[in-house]
């Protein structure tokens, strides 16, 4: 049976209630003894979209992470980017306690606290979100842990940290770091990298940790008979505008990024070139970065044609053109949030859409091929109060219908079964 209004109001104030109540500045407390415990939970599979794996890191000191999850391929309407990277927390040197530790910025600090609002959003579109960390000129880094006990504590931090904000892996950055420059802070070393990435995958099994391929650690991927690949997933190439394979002991290309471009400075022919190595070099990840609020879906386009043969759309852009083979719907309006696939024409009851990616009293805007129509209705089967739309439909909540003589509803929220012609 459909929700009852007073039901659904009652329940929106309560998820509301519980929701609501839920780069050198400021340290954030972690309880390394958490960690173990936190990272139980099964990393999802990333995107099954036939391509390589894409890979967006975000400043945010001056840039919005939700920016990652504007860009979806317009036939599939799957997401361009898996996996999001929030740039960057730093390691400091914290003299009375003798150690690393891990520092947010207030920028880092606001994208992490407010998790509903910056990180949620993106893992409900299919997206990973890792947290880049980087040395911060105070002479600590990833690569001069001195002991195991050393990089296990510092490993217990990140891990904490991920739990703590639910994220979905960690990056390592290894610049900044400025070995050997501060007093008795010792220089880079053999085994560092090693033991801190062991001692990190040791408390999160299941998460993902990658590897920005740049600093003294890329000398220092194998000790004591293991190697890095054996407990990194990902490797790119840090130099923007190259193309490059990074050498990780144990990772194929398949778990390695040769292709590095800027969004805003690398030439769009550039762009395209790498996306055509990329595929005939077996690369399985293609990095970008410095994603801006500025519409790029033209630009992403020459790539993804490469990469995928779709066009990239800006699900924000309310002047898209529509789709071509069928109707997408939306989470949110102005075709925000997370998208079905394209679903041809004919009659889908509640079950038939889910398979497409629909989720039951969830829509809230739908783009129409030109000449289309779509019938929606509040319950399952065809039944309940129902809205022809002709055409692309950003605002759900503008659909309006009178089911009753005092009562007054939208279509936002309120689909559960759909005819399209």
């Amino acid at each position: 049976m459909k929700k009852t209004s007073m039901y659904i109001a009652i329940s929106a104030l309560l998820v509301w209630l519980f929701v609501g109540c839920s780069k050198n500045v400021n340290e954030t407390a972690f309880k390394p003894e958490l960690s173990a415990a936190a990272n139980t939970q099964s990393t999802a599979t990333l995107s099954s979209k036939n391509g390589p794996t894409g890979v967006c890191y975000v400043e945010v000191n001056s840039n919005n992470i939700l920016n990652v999850g504007n860009y979806v391929l317009q036939n599939s309407g799957q997401q361009l980017f898996d996996i999001g990277i929030i740039f960057a927390a730093n390691i400091n040197y914290d003299a009375t306690q003798g150690k690393a530790v891990l520092y947010d910025n207030p920028q880092v600090t606001n994208v992490l606290t407010n998790a509903s609002t910056y990180i949620q959003p993106l893992q409900a579109k299919g997206i990973k979100v890792l947290l880049s960390i980087l040395g911060n000129h105070q002479g600590a880094g990833i690569s001069n842990f001195t002991s195991r006990a050393a990089a296990h504590d510092f490993a217990a931090q990140l891990s904490n940290a991920v739990m703590t904000y639910g994220l979905d892996g960690i990056d390592f950055d290894d610049e900044y770091a400025e070995y050997g420059q501060h007093g008795s802070l010792p220089n880079s070393n053999d085994s560092s990298f090693m033991l801190l990435v062991e001692e990190l995958r040791s408390l999160m099994p299941n998460k993902i940790i990658s590897f920005y391929y740049i600093g003294p650690s890329i000398s220092h991927l194998s000790y004591n008979g293991a190697q890095a690949g054996s407990y990194v997933n990902y490797s790119w190439n840090p130099y923007y505008g190259t193309f490059a394979a990074p050498s990780v002991p144990g990772l194929g290309n398949a778990n390695l990024g040769a292709a590095a471009i800027d969004v805003t400075s690398t030439s769009q022919s550039t762009a395209n070139s790498f996306a055509l190595q990329t595929i005939s070099g077996g690369y399985g990840v293609y990095l970008y970065y410095n994603l801006d609020a500025t519409n790029r879906a033209s630009y992403l386009s020459g790539i993804s044609n490469v990469l995928y043969n779709e066009n990239t759309v800006n699900v924000t852009d309310t002047t898209l053109a529509p789709p071509s083979s069928g109707a997408i719907f939306y989470q949110d309006i102005n075709y925000g949030g997370a998208a079905t696939q394209q679903i041809p024409k004919g009659n889908y009851t509640l079950s038939q859409l889910q398979a497409y990616g629909f989720v039951n009293d969830w829509a809230s805007s739908v783009q129409l091929p030109a000449g289309w129509t779509a019938v929606l209705y509040t319950n399952d089967n065809f039944s309940g109060t129902s809205w022809t739309v002709t055409e692309s439909t950003v605002d759900f909540t503008r659909l309006t219908a009178r089911p009753g003589l005092f009562s007054i509803i939208n279509a936002n929220d309120q689909i559960s079964s759909v005819k399209i012609q």
